[in-house]
């Protein structure tokens, strides 16, 4: 059974737009996974550990039949692929995937939980996944109205890179 799930993408150091790339890619080419639509890229400032360069992000649906775990198991694979060190909570990376939603699962255990956690509370999250998936309810409410109530201004599109994104995955 296949089951949509959202996924984001952040890196804020190397080059965060071909591991975006090489990531996609690699969902495309598992065989249980299919690759559906993404979001723009955009520029956010870095949350949590603010001393640190502005983070690129964007979303990604996928199809698959792998368990949520299986999933986070090949998303941890692609970030390790892409070069991703684990020195620091909320510090510099190549890449970095998180699962914000696989279906309609609720999961709570001590690595993964679904949806994430501070999904409302994150407008980098948000802004992609109200670009793909506005009316996906979270908590109750959908992604376009936790968006308003989290709206950060600083948050924006990045036209080179989303069409750099577009070139290097016709590739």
């Amino acid at each position: 059974m296949k089951v949509e799930a959202a996924l984001a993408f952040g890196g804020n150091i190397g080059d965060p737009v071909a591991a975006f790339a090489s990531a996609l890619k690699g969902l495309r080419e598992h065989p249980d996974v299919a690759l559906g639509r993404l979001s723009s890229i955009y520029r956010t400032p870095p949350w949590g550990k603010t001393d640190q360069p502005e983070f690129l992000n964007m979303a990604a649906l996928v199809e698959t039949s792998l368990p949520p775990q299986d999933l986070l198991a090949f998303c941890l694979e692609l970030e390790r692929a892409g070069g991703r060190e684990r020195r620091e909570r909320w510090g510099p990376r190549t890449l970095d995937i998180d699962i914000l939603t696989y279906g309609d699962a609720i999961i709570d255990q001590a690595r993964l939980q679904i949806p994430h956690p501070r999904i409302p509370e994150r407008a980098f999250v948000l802004t992609p996944l109200a670009e793909i998936l506005p009316q996906r309810l979270i908590g109750g409410r959908s992604v376009a109205d936790l968006l308003a109530a989290a709206t950060d201004e600083t948050i924006r599109r990045d036209e080179a890179a989303t069409d750099r994104l577009r070139d290097l995955l016709a590739d």
